[in-house]
């Protein structure tokens, strides 16, 4: 069973939902992802979405974008992102880490060998929002060789027999992207959220977990009425924004402990 089978069995036996934070690599500084990780796996985070820099990040929101330039100035690229994985394996990190990010740097590095590297590392998969499913036999092929999973998405607008063919190549879980438009924090979850989980459920027995808006304690409990798991990513990026040097840590603990205040409610989830 690999490490994000497991760690949903194990949240399913204790009642709760996952929570996945978004970090980009390389911000604010470097070196930050490698005290950020560590503290936020002690504080109940139970997976990581590890951004790969990118000068194009075309599904990101404004506040994603200034961190991942930020991170590219600090000279963050995707063999550095590999070795921030190893990097927190070697801290004693547990969680499942994926690389998320865009398709074109992993084609310049070369698919095979950042499938193996990132295996050897210690990463547990992908998360590519600009691989559709139709492009992405590469990719799942050396995913597979290597035991990674390729995480594959869903969103509102997606047809159903569309879903059953993402959902037969999907591994690891399926990452429901819970409203139209590019990722960022936002007042209130979508109304049809439960509409779009319960049409993949049909075709699927892979946990769900909802990205995209997720930005408050309330909302991450609004997500564990129906799916396994919830994404945060710009409102934590946007805290991590305002913190000086010395508070960066604790502050990212604090936001995350108060969203595991949601966390704790009945999952509807598989």
């Amino acid at each position: 069973m690999s490490r994000i089978a497991e760690t949903f069995a194990r949240l399913r036996g204790e009642g709760r939902v996952a929570l996945m934070p978004y970090l980009t690599v390389g911000f604010p500084e470097r070196e930050s992802t490698l005290d950020l990780v560590p503290a936020l796996e002690a504080a109940g985070a139970s997976l990581f979405e590890l951004g790969m820099p990118f000068s194009d990040p075309l599904a990101d929101g404004a506040t994603i974008q200034r961190a991942t330039q930020r991170a590219l100035e600090n000279g963050v690229n995707l063999a550095s992102c590999i070795e921030t994985v190893a990097a927190l394996r070697a801290r004693g990190v547990a969680a499942p880490m994926l690389l998320m990010g865009y398709y074109n740097p992993l084609i310049r590095y070369g698919v095979e060998r950042a499938c193996a590297d990132l295996a050897a590392a210690g990463g547990d998969g992908w998360i590519i929002p600009d691989m559709p499913p139709e492009e992405s036999a590469e990719l799942h092929a050396a995913s597979a060789a290597h035991g990674l999973d390729l995480i594959m998405f869903v969103a509102p607008t997606t047809p159903d027999e569309r879903i059953a063919a993402i959902a037969a190549q999907a591994s690891g879980f399926i990452y429901i992207v819970s409203l139209t438009g590019v990722t960022g924090a936002r007042a209130s979850m979508s109304a049809d959220l439960s509409g779009i989980l319960d049409r993949v459920r049909r075709v699927s027995d892979l946990p769900l977990v909802v990205g995209f808006g997720i930005s408050s304690a309330a909302h991450v409990a609004d997500v564990a009425r129906f799916a396994d798991g919830a994404i945060v990513g710009s409102a934590l990026i946007a805290r991590l924004e305002g913190l000086p040097a010395a508070d960066l840590v604790s502050g990212a603990v604090d936001f995350v402990a108060d969203l595991l205040g949601g966390a704790a409610a009945p999952s509807g989830g598989v």
